[in-house]
């Protein structure tokens, strides 16, 4: 394990100085290395996308299994995953491709913490990043510092904070465009309550992200930001190619039919009549 953990820095450090070569811009590193790593995980996203895309429609039928099987919570939940065997769906695909890439995250934080154990011996990038040297800055920005150390130094409404704060809000903006981009038009509908638990679970992941960011090297924020809008690129065009989301009708209990015996018959309607006669 520790074998993988070291190559997978090695060559994250590897990809980076190979970018750094192309263009002495550490940040501009960082994207790159981001995008490559996005087109990687493409698949999973596609999948993520259209997961998400057959968990909205199969809502109606969900709600007819919950309606018809009311108290029974284990029948309930067979028939569920009984449906999303037969729909070739998992209700932890939408978070698929954010936990594959958890690994990346971890690794390139050392890297950004660790350079020097990281990169090749000997290339530009970590005669860049020696000590002694400049810091790696982007846009005014020191990507081996976090959002939180900057405040505690410069104060929150300082000139010089502002960039930090921004790449932040941009991690959080743009996941919840994402977040919004899959959610069909429409009111929400009810669904199965593991379904539920995931959608939550989706929608507070930008502010995990926000608080993520404020504490991790803004080199690291600038993955995330440029991640979330690369995929928010590859989601539209997912929609291109598929089609936007719709919302899902929910399928609703057709009125119940009175019985026969809730009708009254010609006979008794005829006798109550003769009865009114007779009282008049």
């Amino acid at each position: 394990m520790t074998q993988l953990w070291n190559g997978l820095q090695n060559l994250l450090g590897g990809i980076l100085s190979f970018f750094y070569d192309m263009f002495p811009s550490y940040g501009l590193s960082i994207i790159f290395l981001t995008i490559v790593v996005n087109i990687l995980v493409f698949p999973l996203t596609l999948k993520q996308v259209r997961s998400t895309r057959v968990m909205q429609e199969i809502q109606p039928l969900m709600e007819r299994i919950r309606r018809e099987n009311k108290g029974d919570k284990e029948a309930i939940n067979q028939k569920v995953m009984e449906l999303y065997r037969q729909k070739g769906v998992s209700p932890f695909g939408c978070v698929l491709p954010l936990l594959v890439q958890m690994p990346i995250w971890f690794a390139l934080f050392r890297v950004l913490r660790d350079p020097g154990n990281s990169l090749p011996d000997g290339s530009a990038l970590t005669e860049a990043l020696a000590d002694g040297a400049s810091p790696p800055l982007f846009l005014t920005m020191d990507l081996s510092l976090a959002p939180s150390e900057v405040v505690g130094a410069e104060g929150l409404f300082s000139i010089s904070t502002l960039p930090y704060l921004l790449v932040v809000a941009v991690v959080v903006g743009t996941g919840f465009l994402q977040q919004k981009l899959l959610s069909p038009p429409g009111k929400p509908q009810a669904s199965n309550p593991q379904v539920e638990s995931m959608q939550r679970i989706t929608k507070i992941l930008p502010l995990v992200f926000g608080a993520i960011s404020y504490v991790w090297p803004s080199g690291l924020n600038l993955y995330f930001a440029t991640s979330n809008m690369f995929r928010t690129a590859q989601q539209l065009l997912i929609f291109k190619i598929d089609g936007r989301p719709t919302p899902a009708a929910v399928e609703k209990p057709s009125p119940k039919k009175p019985d026969d015996g809730d009708k009254p018959s010609k006979q008794q309607g005829s006798r109550k009549k003769r009865n009114r006669r007779r009282r008049g």
